[in-house]
């Protein structure tokens, strides 16, 4: 495993990115280029369950920590992602403790959860390492919950108090539409809330997170406490340098480049 709670606690920064292709060959990208963990997103991606094997198998060459993102908290699908063999899951829109601890429960094994394990799956190494796998997973494993409310937000304090909770991670454009803000890191409301989840996360000794736009708003974040931060996406860049090289070619036939 590529997470170990122990040791993340002390680092000073996780640097991310969000893989919303379903491309193995972006994920490869981003390991080679040495992102600490990418987000694989199974609720706004293109992606689907049939290719996410083929993602976290393109990351094993690499450091760099496979987290799925799944739609909602379902026991069901929380053990077939896991039985892939990511080292966590992200969960969207936890709004009360008793939804965190519910994601908790369906993540850890037993006994402090209810998940259940089988002996030939990936994740254990087809069983070649299964003992192994279940001595660790709960230690290993990451949860990220999705503060994306006002009801969230409301209730970060308690969702940073149950025990295996490990990030409290802020969806910008959620948790800002719902509250009639403006997404921007420096809008004083706005920046206010995500102090407030920054605190949260102080007080229990866990990490705070976000997805940023630009280099200027991760340096904001960080100043705020954050300290789990993905910067863009594999979607993101692709649109991004087809836009500068179309407008390129358009100033070159024009004579202006």
């Amino acid at each position: 495993m590529k997470w170990a709670r122990t040791a993340a606690m002390s680092s000073p920064l996780f640097a991310g990115s969000w893989l919303n292709l379903g491309s193995a060959d972006t994920a490869a990208i981003a390991g080679l280029a040495g992102y600490d963990w990418v987000l694989i997103d199974l609720e706004h991606g293109s992606g689907d369950f049939t290719g996410l094997v083929h993602q976290i198998a393109a990351l094993e060459a690499y450091r760099t920590a496979p987290i799925v993102r799944v739609p909602s908290i379902d026991p069901v699908m929380f053990k077939q992602v896991l039985d892939l063999g990511p080292c966590g899951l992200m969960v969207p829109n936890v709004e009360t403790p008793e939804q965190a601890r519910e994601a908790v429960r369906y993540i850890q094994v037993p006994p402090l959860g209810a998940r259940g394990v089988a002996t030939s799956t990936r994740n254990v190494g087809y069983g070649f390492h299964y003992e192994k796998y279940v001595q660790e997973a709960n230690d290993n494993l990451l949860t990220v919950v999705q503060i994306e409310s006002r009801e969230g937000l409301r209730q970060v304090d308690a969702i940073a108090a149950v025990p295996g909770v490990d990030v409290l991670f802020v969806g910008p454009t959620d948790l800002s539409i719902d509250m009639g803000l403006s997404s921007d890191p420096q809008d004083g409301h706005f920046r206010d809330a995500l102090t407030q989840v920054a605190l949260a996360a102080q007080r229990h000794g866990k990490l705070a997170g976000a997805l940023v736009r630009n280099q200027a708003q991760a340096r904001q974040y960080r100043d705020l406490g954050y300290r789990f931060i993905a910067l863009g996406s594999d979607r993101g860049m692709v649109v991004q340098g087809m836009k500068a090289n179309a407008a390129f070619f358009t100033e070159l036939a024009a004579g202006k480049a």
